[in-house]
């Protein structure tokens, strides 16, 4: 695929994009859980279900607050950063006038989708009366992505900014997906979620696109060299270290007595995935190097060797 083959989605955004067809989702006050059970797995340890069962709810409504937090930092700060140069052909990668108008329409969801996460955070504030906890001030994009531009020439850097943000963009579907059809969870949540799945299925195709664009035409010498950051960016992606210390914040929060909340410390730091092709975000992160043509070029097959199954 060439810059001449891109063909835009702008009527299927102006036909479908959450901000041209859905109303303002007003959260629920019913007894359904304000966030999945199965994404905050401290709540289901065994030391919080013996002793601070009564702060379950305490603990997802933080834990919905950090979530809807994240998603601002990731859609304004990271993914509009890129989205907002290619849109206005600031980008050093030469992108016919399509696929920057295809950027603003993301830039416009992006930006639209961190504000219903501000709604729904001062929904949420109202309706429990729970203020949030200190909140983390950047997300493991805001360290990863420094760190892999860092770690190429400086030639390479925007190429190298597009090649991150389409992983993250492509990483974050299924799991969207997953926290749309959690039927333990509030419909108007649920819905947040498969509002953002619609756009994202939009988005995350852009992206391939225009990484396989990039890469069907670079030479190989640039391609090694991108090659040879995807592991490090990969773990620093990854990576739980936020969420942990989140969790620690968290804990301190849940009971009074020091015992418990080592206890409690302990099994949160035992709850990370290892960062291999067991990790259940690496199938996304694979399924975008295959439709981006990254995986046909030997020196990212090689590069990926420890994450291939």
């Amino acid at each position: 695929m060439n810059a001449a083959d891109y063909r835009s989605f702008a009527e299927a955004w102006e036909e479908r994009a959450t901000i041209r067809t859905r109303p303002r989702r007003r959260l629920e006050d019913d007894q359904r859980l304000i966030y999945p059970l199965s994404r905050q797995p401290l709540v289901l340890s065994a030391t919080f279900l013996r002793e601070c069962p009564q702060q379950r709810d305490f603990a997802l409504v933080q834990s919905l607050y950090k979530f809807l937090h994240d998603v601002v930092i990731f859609e304004t700060e990271i993914v509009n950063r890129t989205a907002s140069t290619i849109a206005r052909g600031h980008f050093t990668i030469d992108y016919p006038f399509a696929c920057r108008y295809d950027a603003m329409t993301v830039v416009v969801d992006e930006d639209y989708h961190a504000l219903v996460a501000m709604d729904f955070m001062q929904q949420t504030i109202e309706l429990t009366g729970i203020e949030p906890i200190a909140l983390p001030t950047e997300i493991e994009l805001s360290r990863a992505i420094p760190a892999a531009l860092a770690a190429v020439p400086e030639t390479l850097r925007a190429p190298a900014e597009l090649i991150c943000v389409a992983i993250a963009e492509n990483t974050l579907t299924n799991d969207v997906a997953a926290f749309s059809r959690d039927d333990s969870v509030k419909e108007s949540i649920k819905g947040l979620m498969a509002d953002h799945l619609l756009d994202e299925g939009r988005h995350s195709n852009f992206w391939t696109r225009l990484v396989r664009i990039y890469w069907q035409a670079a030479s190989p010498d640039d391609q090694a060299s991108l090659a040879r950051m995807l592991p490090m960016f990969i773990d620093k992606y990854l990576t739980n270290d936020i969420q942990k210390a989140f969790d620690l914040t968290l804990i301190e929060h849940l009971h009074p007595a020091p015992l418990v909340r080592q206890a409690l410390a302990e099994e949160a730091q035992s709850l990370a995935f290892p960062i291999n092709h067991q990790h259940p975000l690496l199938g996304n992160i694979l399924r975008f190097f295959k439709g981006s043509s990254m995986l046909d070029s030997p020196c990212v097959r090689d590069a990926l060797g420890a994450y291939l199954p």
